[in-house]
């Protein structure tokens, strides 16, 4: 509580974010060269380009740091993504800490298995856009916007161990069904559930300024924690700290809540992640800004395959993730980066009950 972390480990974290932003990116757009060995060529992008960025660096951002919480406090923990349109940061987070190779094996972690994954996401018959059930610890389904807070609160019920982190996107927030979940901790058993902890992420889509949002959080019950910036070097630093404190006010209220069978004492944690909107995206695209604004929404760059400026802005996006830092000659990520993410059944992509079929019994 209250120590720096170690800048050797923040540095590691932020370049396994890049890794999950590069993989993420590589998804949307390409077809092939998958580690760039070679300029990048209208031939290397997909013909028909889906995806959508605007929140997709910072869920990238939030379940690195996530994992350091899963591996440094031995937590059992879940990730449910409110924005479902995101599908790409749960798929690559899934590829990176190893669960979804070893549930599609043919997606493997070497340079084929990167084209594979690259390949395989829109395409007719595959992979969807959005968040979906074939993605590794995804419970939801695209499309279902407001309901995060409820799938939450449903899986911890009975599940004393588990930490469900339920990201909740800036537009879903606002919905009827959101503002109505936000009680829903106070519905939860306290000596047979688990806990939830709400993520609000927010891209500047929101219509209420933060003292607002500041008191409608309080008046539901909750302590809530803000974590805002655009640097990186300043954001991985604050983002731990802050998830140290909430981790530890978390244990903090369960033990009290279980030592006298009462329900949650308030307030409970909440945490408030603000980043640019296509953080990380190219800055500008026909003098026209692409952070922050509303051209981060879905694709950045649209007409990559036919424009010969967009290739190369796409090119030096790519490359902006420096992916032979990250990836050694084989197209595997770099074993130190590897050992960030928590192992087996701690891996949040893994969770048992979010998995089809791996609780399956025959029918009697």
């Amino acid at each position: 509580m209250g120590e720096s972390i170690d800048p050797v480990l923040l540095s590691d974290m932020d370049a396994y974010w890049r890794a999950a932003n590069y993989l993420s990116v590589g998804q949307m757009y390409l077809l092939a060269n998958p580690l760039l060995r070679e300029p990048l060529k209208f031939e290397h992008v997909k013909p028909l380009v889906l995806g959508n960025w605007h929140a997709t660096a910072g869920q990238n951002f939030i379940y690195v740091h996530l994992n350091r919480m899963v591996k440094e406090y031995d937590l059992n923990m879940i990730y449910i993504a409110g924005p479902t349109d995101g599908g790409v940061a749960l798929i690559a987070n899934a590829y990176l800490e190893g669960t979804y190779s070893e549930l599609y094996p043919d997606i493997a972690q070497d340079e084929e298995g990167l084209l594979r994954l690259f390949k395989q996401f829109s395409l007719p018959g595959d992979r969807l856009s959005c968040v979906a059930s074939e993605a590794p610890g995804s419970p939801r389904e695209a499309s279902e916007l407001g309901d995060s807070l409820s799938y939450a609160h449903d899986v911890i019920c009975g599940n004393s161990d588990l930490l469900a982190a339920c990201v909740v996107g800036d537009a879903e927030a606002e919905t009827i069904p959101s503002w109505l979940r936000w009680r829903g901790h106070e519905c939860v058993n306290p000596t047979s559930g688990g806990a939830v902890l709400p993520i609000l992420h927010l891209t500047g889509y929101e219509g209420v300024g933060r003292d607002q949002l500041r008191d409608f959080l309080h008046g539901n019950g909750f302590h809530p924690y803000f974590v805002e910036g655009a640097d990186p070097a300043e954001m991985h630093p604050l983002l731990a700290q802050t998830l140290d404190a909430i981790v530890f006010e978390i244990g903090h209220l369960l033990s009290a809540t279980r030592s006298s069978c009462l329900r949650r004492p308030r307030p409970w944690p909440a945490l408030v992640v603000c980043t640019p909107r296509g953080w990380t995206a190219p800055m500008s695209l026909d003098w026209q800004q692409i952070e922050g604004p509303r051209r981060a929404h879905q694709l950045p760059l649209p007409e990559v395959r036919r424009n010969p400026a967009q290739l190369a802005m796409l090119e030096n996006w790519l490359r902006s993730y420096r992916p032979e830092e990250l990836f050694d000659p084989n197209g595997r990520l770099h074993s130190d980066l590897a050992d960030l993410a928590p192992r087996g059944a701690r891996r949040m992509g893994n969770y048992s009950r979010l998995i089809g079929g791996a609780l399956l019994r025959d029918f009697r």
